[in-house]
């Protein structure tokens, strides 16, 4: 039995220093070196590519909004100088016209009644005017008194003011005055294209009437479209002509299209304290519409500084970094994560702080989202 407690005893120390030494020995082991791997065949059917740290153009700019637009010179609305009935209108939106077209016809019984007036004027003229040259021979002659004389060239140049009169509003209405003279007279006339464009709105149909502060039709010439911007007043210091502006359609596209602000307005809106920037496209071949709503940043300053491509950049919890080309071999490529410093950033590029931690390296700017959704995956290389 005495034996049996010195065993018993000897066991218990024996456990307890196991135990001591599994807590004072063990020392934590270095996190393992992460490496990435891909093979070649994985390099160039995922088209992946090489870059190197790169010059960057880095602006900052002033955000506004604004619209897609013309110049009043090339916005045209169509009315009439008499009112009348429509009795022609072939035109709908979107429709492309060309300057001197027929837009819509017109009917009313006044134009017969002014081409009346006018061919009654235009025959009482010749006479006047013959009277007016004879009482002037016998006045010359002393054988008629100034009063015949005086009255008869009153009447005719009276006369002669109603016809020119009566002859521009002919014009006006796109009747030429020597068919009437002629004896052509018609109860409708034309409303022609003052421009080369597109209808953009169509406010009649047959048989409406419309009067001369009516808008009948609305004509576009989008050959030269233009930015139309609203700058708080607070920004509009910075703004100077001759800079660049980036813009988006958000509602149309994600592309990013450039222009130069040409005017800068001169006075501020009471209501919303803004002041309007007039910018030009630079390319104006792009299908733009009027009226497009536009987000813009005019660029008041751009420097040139040393960065990488946006998409060369992995965003994890602890910090950016990016993959670094560190070994080449067995048609394998070894990559390593090299953290980074980062300064300004465009809509495509970052600037790089720390470049002497890539200078003269390898870095993949291209490909590297797949690497990150295979690994998440648990997908190895």
């Amino acid at each position: 039995m005495k034996y049996l407690h010195i065993i018993i005893f000897a066991l218990l120390i024996t456990a307890c220093e196991k135990e001591k030494n599994n807590v004072l020995g063990v020392t934590p082991s270095e996190e393992a070196h992460e490496d990435i791997t891909v093979t070649q065949a994985q390099f160039k059917s995922e088209n992946m590519a090489f870059g190197s740290i790169e010059e960057f153009d880095f602006s900052e700019g002033i955000k506004v909004n604004g619209m897609i637009d013309v110049p009043p010179q090339n916005k045209s609305i169509i009315s009439t100088f008499i009112g009348g009935y429509i009795t022609k209108t072939p035109l709908l939106i979107g429709d492309e016209v060309k300057k001197g077209q027929v837009l819509v016809t017109l009917q009313n019984p006044e134009y017969v009644e002014i081409q009346q007036n006018y061919l009654e004027v235009a025959e009482q003229l010749n006479y006047l005017k013959s009277e007016f040259n004879r009482q002037k021979n016998l006045f010359d002659e002393q054988i008629t008194s100034e009063k015949n004389y005086l009255k008869a060239e009153s009447t005719y140049k009276s006369n002669l003011a109603h016809y020119n009169g009566l002859r521009k509003k002919l014009q006006m209405m796109h009747i030429n005055p020597t068919s009437v003279e002629q004896g052509t007279i018609s109860s409708s006339i034309n409303l022609y294209a003052p421009i080369d464009g597109f209808v953009t709105k169509v406010n009649v149909s047959n048989g409406s009437y419309v009067s001369p502060s009516d808008v009948i039709l609305e004509v576009v010439d989008t050959d030269h479209v233009h930015l139309e911007l609203s700058v708080f007043e607070k920004d509009i210091m910075a703004i100077k002509k001759g800079q660049k502006i980036r813009f988006q359609i958000p509602e149309a596209s994600d592309k990013t299209y450039l222009a130069d602000v040409h005017l800068v307005g001169t006075t501020i809106d009471a209501s919303s304290r803004r002041v309007q920037v007039h910018g030009h496209v630079d390319n104006e071949d792009d299908n733009f519409i009027v009226g497009m709503f536009v987000e813009a940043e005019i660029i008041t300053e751009s420097t040139k500084r040393i960065g990488l491509p946006k998409e060369a950049i992995i965003s994890l919890e602890d910090g950016e970094y990016v993959l670094v080309l560190e070994a080449e071999e067995n048609n394998e490529f070894h990559l390593e994560k090299v953290k980074l410093a980062l300064g300004k950033a465009t809509e495509n590029a970052v600037e790089i702080l720390n470049l002497e931690d890539l200078k003269g390296k390898k870095i993949l700017v291209k490909g590297v989202g797949m690497l990150l959704n295979d690994s998440e995956g648990g997908h190895s290389h």
